[in-house]
């Protein structure tokens, strides 16, 4: 049963203060609660808004993570469902410009709030988590191709006879604590699905799964048009989850791990197209070399903190890996 997989997820007690979480904060947080993508002008995003609150809870950082989830609900909750706006761009009017939501941004906050719950016996984050689930549920998740999938958003992404899937919206962890609060709620089966998908969903000679996916009504999948068929900056976040959920045993692991690992190319690419084999000309982040490690399960070689050029997805992806590395593997005696 995957559910087995959860047990290593339990809350530790805070770790010490982390000088890292601190420079994170100065850097990239604001003074109201807003996570500030520097790589992007400065915009804020639900994802980043989840992560910050992750970060936060694991920290036990509670001021902080109340100012980002009071933000939060302040800009980018939705008023017809209980999700969240994907961006906000301070210089636009207004500033949500797209209403549609982004459901790993939705994901990441109710998993930090079931979590922040549990740490500080509270509620009002066990009853908001709830409700993000619930909307997640019936508005994201869908049947399809024979498939129980997740929809990147309430908006587009379907066809009548295709929908288009990001891999690396199913934040596996978080769906496993999810399936633990609701066992009847179908979200092992969304995991297991997501498994299978990133079995079959892998192209190319090096056989990499794509940042997005199509998947026909038939089952087939192909690279979804309309992006660049890469394994690129969204796809790099499956082997961290899937290191967190303690699921790297699976078959798509060790083919991102070859191509990070290939001794000709180093430091790895930000991202190659899985037919041409046309490369990024600059190398992966140090970000994306920490989900490396963590995936090679090789704890001494992860990254001991922040350097002043990580931006913020470098940032968040570093200091997720080692949230995960202290969660999911056990320490050395």
């Amino acid at each position: 049963m995957l559910l087995v997989a959860v047990a290593s997820l339990t809350f530790a007690l805070a770790a010490p203060a982390d000088e890292s979480w601190e420079r994170y904060k100065s850097r990239f947080m604001s003074a109201d609660g807003r996570i500030l993508d520097s790589g992007n002008g400065d915009v804020s995003h639900s994802e980043g808004q989840g992560f910050g609150m992750l970060l936060a809870e694991a920290q036990g950082d509670r001021e902080a993570f109340d100012r980002l989830w009071q933000w939060t609900r302040l800009h980018l909750a939705r008023t017809d469902v209980a999700l969240f706006s994907w961006r906000y761009d301070p210089t636009n009017v207004p500033p949500v410009a797209d209403p549609n939501n982004a459901s790993d941004g939705d994901i990441l906050i109710a998993w930090a709030l079931q979590r922040a719950a549990s740490r500080w016996q509270e509620p009002r984050y066990a009853q908001a988590a709830a409700m993000i689930r619930e909307a997640i549920a019936e508005y994201l998740v869908v049947q399809r191709g024979g498939y129980r999938v997740l929809l990147p958003g309430v908006q587009g992404f379907r066809g009548e006879d295709y929908v288009d899937l990001n891999l690396s919206y199913w934040v596996m962890p978080a769906l496993l604590e999810f399936a633990q609060a609701e066992p009847d709620a179908g979200w092992e089966t969304l995991v297991e699905d997501g498994l299978r998908l990133l079995e079959q969903g892998r192209f190319g000679r090096y056989r990499l799964p794509t940042d997005w996916l199509r998947l026909d009504a038939d089952g087939s999948l192909t690279p979804a048009p309309g992006w660049p068929p890469r394994f690129g900056f969204d796809a790099v976040r499956i082997p961290l989850y899937l290191a967190w959920a303690d699921q790297l045993d699976r078959p798509g692991v060790s083919p991102i791990l070859a191509l990070w690992n290939d001794p000709a190319r180093q430091p790895p690419p930000a991202w190659i197209d899985v037919y041409s084999e046309a490369r990024a000309e600059y190398a992966a982040s140090r970000g994306v070399l920490a989900i490396r490690v963590l995936a090679g399960r090789d704890r001494r070689a992860m990254p001991a903190g922040l350097a002043p050029g990580d931006d913020y997805y470098s940032a968040s992806l570093l200091l997720l890996a080692r949230l995960a590395q202290r969660e999911s593997v056990p320490a050395p005696d």
